[in-house]
């Protein structure tokens, strides 16, 4: 098979970091890579957008082409793409002490700083941590430190976790089980037997005729709890749920659902897990989703902004009750058997302190909440629009779900190709956003300003109006 070329790619030998070549290659070849969410044939065939550069809330392509990240990247980068600060912390902190481990106690004053302002902001109880790499291992230690919480007190049939149809979680072979996305099971053999689903929160999508935000909200929560008895109390550990969902669409829970959902789960005691890999610092106005919605975690995970995304990091906060029963076992076990190698990396660890003194410094919560109401103005303009039948926002996320016909809520013939094509007028207009299946998605960075807030929706009208047209020829 020849090389793939790329249109628009240039020699490699015009790529450089500090005026060291990056490769020797005549031009970019992309048969190397299997890329994560990615039609693998298709790839091939077109080759991939290459970002080069960033700069505040825009990226711009390896032809020179300036784009809005609308995506914020994935969910991630708060700060937008060129913050000098994380950038010297990092650098700073390789001349430092480059690399370094926490295993076997050992470790470093950066992660254990971080740890200490990550119990002191994090919701009343969360007092201790763990550090890995991304979203998807600290649900997977999430999972491993209930399993083995609950081998510590005799409790060694409850293990079984719930999650919810649509979740996202994580791409690793537990987390991936929690996540409720049919493409992330089909032909990976899973979700494992452990993990259980129950009712997506999503009021437009699956109320019954005439049902209200608190009906629909009733509902979920007698649903969550004949699972629960069901299934038997004795082998239900915990309930994870994102405060908002992400990659499921986008989905704010109705009136009453979090308040409804924990007292079922007190109930039985089943932990409750926060998912705050998306919503976690500032995303819906607050510092995290739980404040927003009332939530009280016996666990929360955290990635994403917790660096911007300058640097792969994620943590899973946890209470006190919690620690002293692992670490109990751990003593009588002779240590605590897990652990990632880069997990709390000094570099990852100094990046979000820095990031967190950012965040304090110029108010970043506060100037989210302020921009809300626009973007929440601005989103819900699209609602009469003859090819959209939901629009919904909280701070600076926000959905626009596509339906074929308004009045039924019917979805298209073809799932997904409407999300798609608006996606990429989208992208030729010169914004970047996401779409989930035929709903489409908005997380831009949380430095936006007011202008650019009208920038995005203004470039998302026009693709939208060219999506309308398009669709009435097929």
């Amino acid at each position: 098979m020849p090389p793939t070329k790329i249109c628009g790619a240039r020699p490699l030998n015009d790529l450089s970091v500090n005026g060291a070549q990056m490769a020797t290659m005549s031009e970019l070849d992309i048969r190397y890579i299997l890329q994560p969410y990615t039609n693998a044939r298709s790839l091939e065939s077109t080759g991939p957008l290459i970002i080069e550069r960033g700069e505040g809330i825009y990226v711009y392509d390896d032809a020179g082409r300036q784009y809005i990240e609308g995506m914020a990247g994935l969910w991630n980068a708060a700060l937008g793409f060129s913050e000098e600060r994380l950038v010297n912390a990092a650098t700073a902190q390789l001349q430092r002490l480059p690399t370094y481990h926490n295993f076997a106690q050992k470790t470093h004053s950066p992660i254990i700083l971080l740890a200490q302002r990550l119990s002191q902001i994090s919701p009343p109880g969360l007092e201790r941590v763990f550090f890995a790499n991304s979203g998807s291992e600290a649900t997977d230690t999430a999972i491993k430190l209930i399993w083995y919480f609950n081998n510590a007190l005799g409790r060694r049939q409850k293990k079984k976790i719930i999650s919810r149809n649509r979740a996202y979680h994580g791409t690793t072979i537990a987390s991936a089980s929690l996540t409720g996305l049919p493409g992330n099971h089909q032909d990976f053999d899973l979700p494992l037997a452990c993990i259980l689903h129950t009712l997506c929160p999503h009021h437009y999508r699956f109320a019954l005729d005439g049902e209200t935000e608190e009906e629909f909200s009733d509902r979920a929560a007698a649903e969550l709890e004949a699972l629960i008895v069901r299934e038997k109390p004795e082998t239900i550990a915990a309930f994870i749920g994102e405060p908002v969902m992400g990659a499921g669409g986008v989905i704010i829970p109705p009136r009453t659902y979090w308040e409804k959902i924990q007292k079922v789960c007190r109930k039985y005691d089943v932990l409750i897990i926060a998912d705050e890999v998306v919503t976690g610092f500032g995303r819906t106005g607050k510092m995290f989703g739980a404040e927003t919605f009332g939530i009280e975690p016996d666990m929360m995970i955290l990635s994403k902004q917790l660096t911007s995304g300058y640097q792969p990091l994620s943590a899973v906060l946890f209470t006190d009750g919690i620690y002293q029963a692992i670490a109990d076992n751990s003593n009588l076990l002779g240590s605590f058997g897990h652990g990632f190698t880069t997990g709390g990396h000094p570099v990852a660890a100094a990046v979000a302190l820095e990031g967190m003194t950012i965040f304090d410094e110029r108010r970043i919560v506060d100037d989210v909440a302020a921009i809300a109401p626009l973007f929440a103005e601005e989103i819900s303009r699209f609602a009469d629009h003859p090819l959209v039948g939901h629009v919904r926002s909280i701070g600076l996320l926000g959905a626009v779900e596509l339906v074929a016909d308004k009045a039924s809520k019917s979805p298209f013939a073809a799932p997904g190709r409407t999300g798609a094509f608006l996606a990429g007028r989208c992208l030729a207009n010169g914004v970047v956003l996401r779409a989930l299946g035929d709903t489409i998605a908005f997380s831009p960075p949380l430095i936006i300003d007011p202008q650019q807030v009208m920038q995005i929706f203004s470039r998302f009208s026009r693709s939208l109006n060219e999506t309308f047209e398009w669709s009435r020829n097929q």
